[in-house]
């Protein structure tokens, strides 16, 4: 049973009861309205009065998240996440040497015009 349940059941309660009883007393449609308005809010806020000092909110958000759980899912994530870093960093380095040979071949290579590259 959660909280949120106590709350939907008690606004609907309180607007039926706002509607028979505004209907029963009063003929302008404006009245009706603005009466069932008020009982509905009386209905709501006096359940948040009543959850909040007699409703144990903390059990139910105990049984929903666990933390044990979540920690070990996250650690595993973070194991991945690391995994996968270190085999980018280790292809980064083996880009880097490809390029680094490719410029020291490339700087042997004669030009069109018949002379060879210049070192920058």
């Amino acid at each position: 049973m959660r909280p949120e349940n106590f709350i939907y059941f008690f606004t609907v309660c309180g607007f039926f009861i706002g509607v028979i009883f505004s209907t029963l007393h009063f003929n302008d449609a404006s009245d009706i309205l603005l009466y069932t308005i008020e009982i509905t809010l009386f209905f709501y806020l006096f359940i948040h009065i009543v959850i909040m000092n007699f409703v144990d909110v903390k059990r139910f958000g105990r049984d929903i998240f666990n933390k044990k759980e979540y920690e070990q899912i996250s650690e595993y994530f973070i194991g991945e996440l690391d995994v996968r870093e270190k085999k980018m960093d280790n292809l980064l380095l083996d880009l880097e040497k490809i390029n680094e040979q490719y410029e020291k071949n490339l700087k042997g290579v004669p030009l069109r015009d018949g002379s060879k590259k210049q070192a920058a």
